[in-house]
C-alpha cells in the first residue's frame, strides 16, 4: 500500500505544486512515510523536498518551501500506507467471523491498528501491538486511543481474546499512562461470562485509572446467523438486560457524586431490550462514545425536540428502522401519513436488529407491497461511511430506481429527521 493521492484541494499548496489524484508521496525530506500522521508530521517542516511518482510510473523530485503549519490540501486513498496492522486473536465475539460469505473484501478484515484507534476511534486489544508500535505511540503521544478491555481480570480476558497476550492488559495500561498517553474503554458483555462480579472487577479497576481512563462503555454481545464457533454465546433478554441496568446504575450514582461526570456508560439497547426510558441527555456527558452506540438513541431523540412536530401532510412517508429503534420513532412520530418500518435482519438473523446492520435487500422486501409513497427515509448509519452503498452492496441508487417516483433520504439524526417530516428538506 502506497501514499496515493485521492483528491487535491481547489486553491491548496498541491494544487499550486501540480500534484493530481494518483500520484503517490514515496518520500518527504528522504524518509518514507508509514500513514498519515508520519506525513503530517514531516510536512511541519518549513523546507520540503518530495519524491513524487506519477501515475504513469514517471518519479520527479518537488522542492518547495512553505508556513510551518500550512498543509498539503490532499487527502489519500488510505490513512496507513504499509498496510493495516491484522488482528491475531479469536475473540469468542468477533463479529468478524460473523460475517455472511462472499461478502466484500474490506469487512472481513480484522483490523487492530492502534493509527486506526487514534484517527478514528477504532478499539483495539494491545495484544497485537510490537515494541515498535508502542515506541511511535509515545513519540507522537498519540492520544487519547480507544481500548477494547472486555475483562480486567487477566485470565479471563486471555480466555475471551483467546490468547495468553491478554493477560497483560494491566502493565500495558501502565506503559501507556507512563507516556502521559489517555484512553476509552470498552466491554463487550456476555451473560455468564464476564458480567456480574466480573463486571464489578472490571469497572472498580478501570476507575483506578483515572484520569488516564476518560470513559468506560458497556456494549452486548451481537451474534449473527453465521457464527459457527462452538464457544456458547448467551445473549441478553429483557430480564437480563434490566439486571445489567440495575448492576451499573449503582455504579454511575456513585461515580456522578464523587465527580460529576458519568465516565460508565450502558449500550443503547440494553435500555431497549429492558423496555427502559433512556437516561436524559447530561447524564451522557459530551457523549464520548457516540460511534460506539453510547447515547445515540437519546441524541437522536434530543435533537428532534420535544415539541410537536407538525408533519407535512400532502406527503405519504415511510421510515425504515432496525426493529429496536422503531419502537422509538413510533413514540415520536404518531401521523396516518407516516409509516414507521422496523425491518427484521434476514440477512445478518433475527437476533440483530440495529438500523447500521441493516442491508439493502432486507430494506427492498420490506418495502415491496406497502403501495404508493411520496418519500422513504432510511438510516444513514446503514450506508458505508462516505458512500451510498449498503453491506451487501445493493446500492441507493438501485433502490432509487426501484421505488421512483417515491424519493429516498438519508437520514443522520434527529434534527434532519424533523425538518424532512416537516417538508423543510
Amino acid at each position: 500500500m502506497d501514499a496515493i493521492i485521492s483528491k487535491i484541494f481547489p486553491n491548496s499548496l498541491a494544487e499550486e505544486l501540480q500534484i493530481v489524484s494518483g500520484d503517490k508521496i514515496l518520500k518527504i525530506n528522504g524518509k518514507s512515510p508509514l500513514d498519515i500522521i508520519d506525513l503530517s508530521f514531516l510536512l511541519a517542516e518549513e523546507e520540503i523536498e518530495l519524491l513524487i511518482e506519477h501515475s504513469d510510473g514517471e518519479k520527479e523530485i518537488i522542492a518547495f518551501e512553505k508556513d510551518f503549519d500550512e498543509e498539503l490540501g490532499a487527502e489519500f486513498e488510505s490513512a496507513v500506507f504499509d498496510g493495516i496492522k491484522r488482528c491475531k486473536n479469536h475473540c469468542v465475539f468477533c463479529f468478524v467471523d460473523m460475517i455472511a460469505p462472499n461478502m466484500r473484501k474490506t469487512l472481513n478484515i480484522k483490523d487492530d491498528d492502534y493509527r486506526l484507534s487514534f484517527l478514528f476511534g477504532n478499539f483495539i486489544t494491545l495484544t497485537n501491538l510490537t515494541a515498535k508500535d508502542f515506541s511511535r505511540i509515545k513519540k507522537y503521544h498519540l492520544s487519547p486511543l480507544f481500548i477494547s478491555v472486555h475483562s480486567m481480570n487477566p485470565e479471563l480476558r486471555a480466555r475471551i481474546l483467546r490468547t495468553p497476550l491478554g493477560k497483560n492488559i494491566q502493565n500495558q495500561l501502565d506503559e501507556l499512562e507512563k507516556a502521559g498517553v489517555e484512553y476509552h474503554t470498552q466491554v463487550v458483555l456476555c451473560k455468564n461470562l464476564n458480567d456480574g462480579e466480573e463486571l464489578d472487577y472490571t469497572i472498580a479497576e478501570i476507575l483506578k485509572r483515572r484520569p488516564h481512563a476518560l470513559s468506560l462503555a458497556i456494549v452486548p454481545v451481537g451474534v449473527t446467523k453465521y457464527r459457527r464457533d462452538k464457544f456458547v454465546l448467551e445473549q441478553f433478554d429483557k430480564e437480563s438486560a434490566l439486571k445489567v441496568i440495575e448492576q451499573v446504575e449503582k455504579w454511575q450514582k456513585k461515580i456522578r457524586a464523587e465527580s460529576g461526570r458519568t465516565f460508565l456508560y450502558l449500550g443503547d439497547e440494553f435500555y431497549l431490550l429492558a423496555e427502559k426510558n433512556l437516561p436524559p441527555v447530561e447524564f451522557y456527558d459530551d457523549f464520548p462514545q457516540i460511534e460506539n452506540g453510547i447515547g445515540m438513541t437519546r441524541n437522536f431523540i434530543d435533537e428532534f425536540g420535544v415539541f410537536e412536530v407538525k408533519i407535512a401532510e400532502n406527503l405519504s412517508i415511510d421510515v425504515i428502522s432496525g426493529t429496536s429503534f422503531g419502537k422509538v420513532l413510533k413514540k415520536l412520530v404518531d401521523a396516518p401519513n407516516v409509516r414507521i418500518l422496523p425491518v427484521e435482519n434476514k440477512f445478518f438473523g433475527s437476533k440483530v436488529n440495529v438500523s447500521g446492520l441493516l442491508t439493502g435487500k432486507d430494506i427492498i422486501e420490506a418495502l415491496k407491497g406497502g403501495g404508493e409513497r411520496d418519500l422513504i427515509l432510511i438510516p444513514a448509519t446503514a450506508l458505508k461511511s462516505g458512500e451510498e452503498i449498503f453491506l451487501d452492496d445493493v446500492s441507493l441508487a438501485e433502490m432509487r430506481k426501484i421505488f421512483a417516483p417515491a424519493q429516498i433520504l438519508p437520514v443522520h439524526d434527529g434534527a434532519e429527521f424533523r425538518k424532512i417530516l416537516e417538508g423543510e428538506i
